[in-house]
């Protein structure tokens, strides 16, 4: 009997691995993405879509570090900007992916993040390169960068600390601070993590290496 497609054994295709450049800015996005609180309701992330094509900033900063970060992988977004508020007004800041640029959006954030994760998480080999020491550090920056721009900060004295509700994230924080010579702690706080580093030397070298020259709102790097 001849054999129909049906019958035919399914391949699994993964997606080729992506540049260091590439990995380093989709990592970003993806970290960016998974410091942000997920909505309730039914507008919560689906299974099938890990990361949200929508999303809410309510500092400009992130928005226009999320928005470069896009433009340099070629994804189209538009930028909507509210203001509210009465006494106190706020800017709340809208990425929105249109759909003609969500198929390539999500295979790289998804790429992206399972490359830099497993960098990061996975520890250096022997004989490693030199580019492959350099852009571990590179990912591990991003990482932070990403948890001081959209997590949400927990200052105290003695401590530079950020909330996650992201458990995979909060490790790849702790592993990339040790990467950056820094060591830091992971505790659980109410309904989310605590990562923190002491204050003093190790503050300011998370600081120093995950500084960023403000964001321009076009595309340049």
């Amino acid at each position: 009997m001849e054999t129909t497609l049906l019958d035919r054994p399914r391949t699994t295709a993964h997606p080729p691995p992506l540049d260091w450049p590439t990995v380093a800015d989709a990592f970003e996005v993806a970290c960016l993405l998974r410091c942000m609180p997920l909505p309730a309701g039914p507008r919560g992330r689906h299974p099938g879509e890990p990361y949200r094509s929508t999303v809410e900033f309510n500092r400009e900063d992130a928005a226009l570090r999320m928005r470069q970060l896009l433009g340099r992988l070629g994804v189209p977004v538009e930028h909507e900007i509210t203001v509210g508020g009465l006494r106190r007004r706020f800017e709340l800041h809208r990425l929105r992916v249109p759909a003609s640029g969500r198929a390539a959006y999500l295979t790289l954030l998804d790429s992206g993040w399972r490359q830099g994760r497993r960098e990061l998480l996975g520890g250096l080999v022997p004989g490693a390169s030199a580019a492959r020491r350099v852009w571990r550090s590179r990912l591990a920056t991003a990482a932070w960068r990403s948890a001081l721009l959209a997590g949400g900060r927990h200052v105290r004295r003695h401590i530079l600390g950020v909330r996650l509700t992201d458990r995979e994230l909060a490790a790849v924080l702790v592993r990339g601070a040790a990467l950056l010579e820094v060591p830091a702690t992971l505790r659980p706080g109410a309904g989310c993590f605590v990562v923190s580093v002491a204050d003093g030397a190790d503050r300011n070298r998370i600081l120093e290496s995950a500084s960023l020259n403000p964001a321009q709102t076009g595309e340049a790097s």
